[in-house]
């Protein structure tokens, strides 16, 4: 039984702002997935443009020069099969696993990135002819004089890249000559981890190791060439198959024409010079990546934590919600997206729910909405406790002149939260901002993914990541020098 107030008037039944909260709620997120839901479909293999994802990581085959231009043997060639062949080319740069994946769920219409044929990916995957012949050897640092051989390997540690032909044969052999085996995401990854001494040899590609010991990255050979096997341009199975055949006549008439030898020479010959490797030269080298590196993660951090603040002040106000559904939905929306690792949403979002639904999603609106719905939930975390830190008294009073729920709510109660929620969300912002980087996992260009591109390229990992470091630590303080600035006014 409902008790009146002493004024005489009735509060408002608690089920109307409940109903509100719901059709904000189910707004909110139709607006959201909206969007990429209705993004158009992957060109066909009749379009006279195509989408093909690579990897940038892996020079000299396919990685960024100074001005961001995807450069290497893979790029230059595609886009000449492409000249000869009459189509356009939409380069998507996507990690190796992620570039795989885009394919399969038929966001990219083929993939280029140094990827060897095998009789395990010919069941996933149609290949063209063989445009190179690679194979594998071992690399170990120029001072080293103790590994010569296989046999030197035993009792000792060797790192590989995932998914190459490298890392299997790495394992193939390990068992044999008594050897551990430990994987990384890309090239640079792996010799960084002979330098550190954890590893004392790496497994790749002849062409990689060559490219990498011209930059000056301190390694030298000491194995045969091993396994030769051809890289392909891939399509998915029983897919594109016209794309596959332009391929191969452009590959053809590129070779009777020697533009084939110009493109290896560019990269693997004499003229592949390293470039200025100082710590200065490479500051105004590769700043016009690493600034448009940087815009690409403000613009992530902004956008993602506007639409994650206002989920957080839609599931905060379902937290402290009378109505129990509310409440449960609050609580599910934070204990899934504070309870699995980020990464995996992404990788969900981006390539789980377009393939089960049927559509196309771009990597940035993906990483958004990642992004969104994780600080989200930390957002209703925020929400609740400053809601809850404003004494009940003030709702009672205000519930007892007959003002309705939601009116309190925003003109009582939130505006006192705001001031005890403002640190918080200053350090949320921050964290975001630093979330950022795992996004480099989907391909989009962040200051982090910018500087993996990089140093694919250079092999300069310590002087690199120490800008990107300097970068960050700027831009992050800048931001918390703000919100003290910002908070000392709305406190006043």
């Amino acid at each position: 039984m409902r008790a009146e107030t002493s004024s005489g008037c009735r509060p408002e039944p608690p089920t109307r702002p409940s109903r509100r909260l719901t059709v904000l709620l189910t707004g909110l997120l139709i607006g959201l997935f909206g969007a990429a839901m209705l993004a158009p479909a992957t060109a066909s293999a009749e379009g006279e443009t195509y989408t093909v994802a690579t990897d940038t990581t892996f020079a000299p085959f396919e990685f960024q020069d100074a001005g961001g231009n995807f450069v290497g043997i893979d790029m230059d060639l595609i886009r000449a099969i492409g000249e000869d062949q009459n189509f356009n080319v939409d380069i998507k740069p996507l990690g190796f696993d992620a570039a795989l994946q885009a394919v399969q769920a038929n966001q990219v219409d083929g993939v280029i990135a140094g990827m060897s044929i095998t009789d395990e990916r010919r069941k996933v995957f149609d290949f063209s002819e063989p445009y190179f012949e690679s194979g594998i050897q071992m690399a170990v640092l120029e001072d080293n004089e103790e590994i010569t051989s296989y046999e030197d390997l035993r009792g000792k540690r060797v790192s590989v890249k995932n998914g190459t032909q490298g890392a299997d044969f790495a394992n193939s052999i390990k068992d044999q000559y008594g050897f551990e085996v430990v994987s990384f995401a890309d090239s640079s990854t792996m010799f960084d981890e002979v330098r550190t001494g954890n590893s004392v040899a790496a497994f790749e590609d002849y062409p990689v190791l060559l490219y990498a010991i011209q930059q000056g990255n301190g390694f030298k050979t000491v194995t045969p060439k091993e396994d030769p096997t051809g890289y392909g341009f891939a399509v998915n199975k029983g897919q594109n198959a016209e794309l596959l055949q332009k391929f191969n006549a452009g590959l053809e008439n590129l070779k009777a024409s020697g533009r084939y030898d110009e493109i290896l020479a560019t990269y693997l010959g004499e003229g592949a010079a390293a470039s200025d490797s100082s710590f200065f030269g490479l500051i105004k080298s590769t700043a016009p990546m690493l600034l448009a590196g940087l815009k690409m993660t403000i613009i992530l951090t902004v956008s993602s934590i506007f639409f994650a603040l206002i989920l957080g002040i839609i599931f905060g106000l379902a937290r402290v919600s009378r109505s129990i559904w509310l409440r449960a939905i609050g609580t599910t929306f934070v204990d899934i997206f504070r309870g699995t690792p980020l990464i995996v949403q992404a990788f969900f979002i981006y390539f789980g729910i377009p393939t089960a639904l049927g559509f196309q999603m771009s990597a940035v609106t993906a990483g958004i909405i990642t992004l969104s719905l994780n600080a989200g939930a930390y957002m209703t975390e925020i929400v609740r406790g400053g809601i809850l830190s404003v004494d009940k008294g003030q709702m009672e009073a205000a519930r007892s002149l007959g003002i309705g729920y939601l009116p309190t709510m925003r003109k009582v109660i939130l505006p006192q939260a705001i001031r005890t929620m403002i640190p918080s969300y200053i350090n949320q912002f921050v964290i975001t901002l630093k979330d950022t980087s795992i996004l480099s996992v989907l391909g989009i260009a962040e200051l982090t993914q910018s500087g993996r591109i990089i140093i694919a390229g250079n092999y300069k990992a310590f002087e690199m990541w120490l800008i990107v470091g300097i970068i960050y630590f700027v831009v992050i303080m800048a931001l918390t020098k703000l919100s003290d600035r910002l908070e000392r006014r709305l406190v006043k």
